[in-house]
């Protein structure tokens, strides 16, 4: 799993910009360090399983560095689309350990009118695949309908 690229301004908004009226300003690194520690609370709103997430943000840049534990391919690419999936993240350094390994997912960048529908008409051949791709993309999508453009979608094999 390398490097992901994300739309800056698509996503979450975990934490926003600093207030000029503030008496001292943040430095960035009070900056990055606050942003990291809403992303590391974010995904462990998501009930995943992993462990020892430690998550580093690099502002001006957008990127996340995420390492610790997950126990499937499956919650290594969940954090790998929370940490991304956030305002202000354009890429994810996902270094995560897997305990049980399994075949990384495809993804699919959200495109103004697209439609789960259509994404797994697209991968699958059959548009009623759609909730194969909501069940792969849950607890951040919460209902089938609201996708929204520059999000990133997990795309995983059917099973067999």
């Amino acid at each position: 799993m390398g490097l992901f690229s994300f739309i800056k301004e698509a996503g979450e908004k975990l934490f926003g910009t600093a207030h000029a009226a503030e008496a001292a300003a943040p430095s960035q690194a009070d900056l990055n360090a606050k942003a990291g520690q809403a992303i590391e609370a974010y995904i462990a709103t998501q009930n995943l399983g992993v462990s020892d997430v430690k998550v580093a943000f690099a502002g001006p840049e957008g990127t996340v560095t995420v390492t610790g534990t997950a126990p499937t391919q499956t919650a290594k690419e969940k954090v790998t689309l929370c940490c991304g999936n956030v305002s202000s993240v354009t890429s994810v350094d996902n270094q995560m350990a897997v305990t049980n390994p399994e075949p990384e997912a495809q993804y699919h960048d959200v495109v103004r009118g697209d439609t789960l529908s259509a994404i797994a008409k697209k991968f699958y051949g059959d548009a009623n695949k759609y909730p194969v791709i909501f069940e792969a993309n849950k607890p951040m999508l919460t209902h089938p309908d609201k996708i929204y453009p520059g999000q990133k979608l997990r795309i995983p094999a059917l099973a067999k």
